[in-house]
């Protein structure tokens, strides 16, 4: 049985003035994967998101998110989606279970709050205040914002920045947990090692287009060393990372 694509963006386009963020962006999503959105700073990512998010109006093309459009199904596509922005902001001065009871009141099908803070590894905090949280605390509360919805998919921007390595590997298991429930990610990363644990396949955008597409694995065996500047030539084993410096260049950028 053919099932449709969890997320379809065709012709997605998007500029701020003469600055075009989005150029014509292309890519699928299927049902059940966790796919990711890889590339330099500026290069449309957030954007992308935001779109699919129903957080920002295209200028041009379509996105389809779980068979329905934000022109004609916002409400129902509220209720489907769990989303983590790139720097998400609390309320300081509320606990984790005041948080969380905000969030849950905006959705018909929620799932319990024990479930959720159970998921993420907050018990012992939910009497605690956001402000109180260390950083790792909040990102995994972020993720609780966007899980206690019970989404079909979830669209996570950045969600391990700044964290140290044990909070990034209890991201990654959180990651994995809803994937093995059967639902959807979209993610974007800058960390190649994450992208390459967990996602099915990833799109290296750059410029506001799709420069690649596949699975880590397809992408390392095409990449060719030796086109790469010192010390990389010397390498026998490529990397995700390898393929972004191929692809993207080493230049430094701003956002």
């Amino acid at each position: 049985m053919v099932t449709s694509p969890a997320l379809r963006v065709n012709g997605l386009r998007k500029a701020y003035g003469d600055v075009v963020a989005v150029a014509g962006l292309d890519f699928e999503v299927g049902s059940g994967e966790c796919f990711g959105l890889l590339g330099p700073n500026g290069a449309g990512k957030t954007t992308t998101l935001e779109i699919c998010e129903g957080l920002l109006a295209a200028d041009s093309g379509t996105v389809e998110v779980l068979g329905r459009t934000w022109d004609s199904a916002p409400d129902e596509l509220r209720e489907l989606l769990g989303i983590q922005l790139q720097e998400t902001q609390l309320s300081e001065k509320l606990t984790v279970d005041e948080t969380l009871t905000l969030f849950q009141s905006f959705y018909r099908n929620a799932r319990s709050l024990s479930e959720v803070i159970d998921v993420v590894e907050l018990g012992e905090k939910r009497s605690a205040r956001v402000g109180a949280l260390s950083g790792g605390q909040k990102q995994r509360l972020a993720v609780a914002c966007a899980l206690v919805g019970n989404p079909q998919i979830l669209f996570l921007d950045e969600p391990t920045t700044g964290l140290d390595p044990q909070s990034r590997r209890q991201m990654w298991d959180l990651v994995s947990q809803f994937q093995a429930d059967g639902k959807t990610i979209v993610l974007t990363t800058h960390y190649m090692e994450e992208a390459e644990r967990l996602c099915d396949r990833v799109a290296i955008v750059d410029h506001g287009r799709v420069i690649a597409e596949g699975t880590p694995n397809a992408l390392i065996d095409a990449v060719d060393l030796t086109h790469l500047p010192p010390p990389e030539p010397r390498k026998t084993h490529a990397t995700l990372e390898d393929v972004f410096v191929s692809l993207t260049g080493r230049t430094l950028r701003d956002e």
